[in-house]
């Protein structure tokens, strides 16, 4: 099956809000912690093996990185890779630019569909993942979270994590979140959860398209 997100290029770096590419296609942030698999998770969703980097210094890159996605004359949305967040020997003062950086991006950004929240399903929804929860929840879009790393567990082992992040998320709709909140297991080596995670992000990017495959499928 052909995905739009396997026709993914690099578009652009930002690195402060003002320079925010003025573009009107539908974006969709992929965020989570240093070492989450955030980098090797965006190359196997499109399909490529070094459109997003790692940093050899994790936690210490503080750019926005664009990739456009579908046809290159007319691409159709982008995928927005933030910076990892969590790695310790980051200094205060990057700390403080990432804050601001993601938390105006989460917040603001109207071209935003939606937020892909990568977590180690190893250690699914540490505080650092729940602030990124509570900075986008009040735009009522959905978040989707991608428990990476799921082959280093067994299956009963995944089926707890799987468990406790959807009773956290419980927890945000008791407390009057309005965003549709969902999880899945994923692993890029593995390609544990690849099509369940295709099949979302594409219906974020085109909801039209998407429900018109479904309706045709059903018949």
């Amino acid at each position: 099956m052909a995905f739009l997100l396997h026709q993914a290029r690099f578009f652009t770096t930002v690195n402060h809000l003002r320079d925010l590419p003025a573009t009107a296609q539908p974006e969709i942030a992929f965020a989570g912690r240093s070492n989450a698999g955030k980098s090797t998770a965006i190359n196997v969703l499109c399909n490529q093996k070094r459109l997003a980097f790692a940093s050899k210094t994790p936690g210490r890159t503080q750019h926005i990185n664009y990739f456009s996605v579908g046809p290159a004359a007319e691409p159709v949305a982008h995928v927005v890779d933030l910076p990892g967040y969590g790695y310790a020997e980051v200094p205060d003062a990057s700390k403080a630019h990432w804050e601001e950086l993601l938390s105006r991006y989460l917040q603001t950004r109207a071209q935003l569909r939606g937020l892909i929240l990568m977590m180690d399903a190893r250690r699914p929804l540490t505080e650092l993942d729940r602030r990124m929860i509570e900075w986008f929840e009040p735009t009522g879009k959905p978040i989707h979270a991608l428990l990476t790393k799921c082959d280093k567990l067994t299956r009963q082992e995944s089926t707890n994590a799987l468990r406790m992040t959807k009773k956290g998320f419980d927890e945000y709709r008791a407390a009057g979140h309005t965003g549709e909140l969902s999880a899945q297991l994923f692993s890029s080596l593995k390609r544990i959860g690849l099509d369940e995670a295709h099949e979302l992000i594409e219906s974020w990017i085109a909801p039209a398209e998407h429900a018109g495959e479904a309706e045709a499928a059903a018949e």
